[in-house]
């Protein structure tokens, strides 16, 4: 009885590896809305950020300095390509609250989208469990993922 108590409460505490992100394609801005939450603690993890430069980082105000950091993570960690062709991230507001981070993000697009593919290497590295969750929306289009260490990539193909 004991050691099903014990097991129990430390599944409970045990930590879950996730991302979410969400893809929505804006075709009167020609524009991927992209929406991301990760755990800071991880992120802190995964960028590899030193301990000394952690007191810079400021989600309060529009930092120039955290600005950098992020969109350098964003970008070497997430590849999205529309039509065959990589588009990098330009970072919009970002917030962190409850150990939760996140992050509006653009890519900007062709006026016709006939293929997605998206790449998804958060904490991929850092964890075999990892899960990044990933919805795309494209018109009429939407289907949802799991990337996975294993599986860090998907092209979704746009009827």
């Amino acid at each position: 009885m004991v050691r099903l108590l014990f097991f129990s409460l430390w599944l409970a505490t045990h930590p879950v590896h996730v991302s979410l992100m969400s893809i929505d394609y804006a075709p009167d801005q020609k524009l991927f809305n992209v929406f991301l939450r990760i755990y800071f603690d991880d992120f802190l993890l995964d960028s590899g950020i030193k301990t000394a430069d952690q007191k810079n980082l400021d989600f309060s105000v529009n930092n120039p300095y955290t600005r950098e950091v992020m969109a350098n993570y964003v970008n070497d960690r997430i590849r999205i390509s529309i039509n065959k062709r990589q588009i990098p991230a330009e970072l919009g507001e970002m917030s962190l609250s409850d150990n939760e981070l996140r992050m509006n993000l653009f890519f900007s697009s062709a006026k016709k989208v006939s293929s997605i593919t998206v790449k998804n290497l958060i904490m991929t590295s850092l964890y075999s469990d990892q899960a990044n969750m990933i919805i795309v929306k494209v018109n009429d289009f939407e289907e949802g993922v799991k990337l996975t260490a294993e599986e860090p990539e998907k092209t979704f193909e746009i009827n």
